[in-house]
């Protein structure tokens, strides 16, 4: 498990005086700014002295950018956190996508289904994004429904797939 966990993504910047929308990943997108330093893959820190929200990002200044330039030099940048900073959460159904990354996911049966490459969100919902045995990539849905039983110390996700989610594709299936 990785010991950095990523808080968010500094997009586009916001007016000319060097603020910046963060698409943040924290469960109250305001909270971002709670974390103190933020950094990002090279090490470099990022103080939030200002946040606000809009629609679907927050809009933040970040300590020592002051101008439009500035902000857009950051844009794509990914926040992260040290996950000794992250508290502990009260909720067992509540997860850290980093620590999904890798669990194998097995079927009622016991029969391993595949290992969770990726956490996906569309709009609709979370889904794990499942590489099969034999190569396939398959999303399925992250709820309690298809997936009851997650132990993150073992690494694995006990599912109930929908029917068929996990077969191969027949050849009329391709066509």
């Amino acid at each position: 498990m990785s010991d950095q966990i990523l808080l968010g993504v500094i997009g586009a910047p916001h007016g000319i005086r060097g603020e910046v929308r963060i698409k943040a990943f924290t469960g109250d997108p305001l909270a971002i700014a709670d974390y103190g330093s933020l950094t990002d893959r090279k090490g470099r820190s990022f103080d939030i002295s200002d946040i606000r929200p809009a629609k679907e990002v927050v809009i933040a200044r970040i300590k020592g950018v002051a101008t439009r330039e500035e902000a857009e030099a950051l844009n794509g940048v990914e926040l992260f956190v040290a996950r000794d900073k992250l508290s502990a959460s009260e909720d067992e159904d509540e997860f850290l996508q980093a620590d999904l990354l890798g669990c194998s996911v097995v079927g009622p049966d016991g029969a391993a289904l595949g290992t969770v490459t990726a956490v996906e969100n569309y709009g609709a919902g979370d889904l794990l994004d499942i590489e099969t045995p034999d190569g396939r990539s398959v999303l399925m849905p992250f709820t309690k429904a298809f997936a009851p039983r997650i132990d993150i110390t073992a690494r694995r996700i006990e599912a109930e797939p929908p029917l068929g989610l996990f077969e191969p594709e027949s050849e009329s299936d391709k066509r």
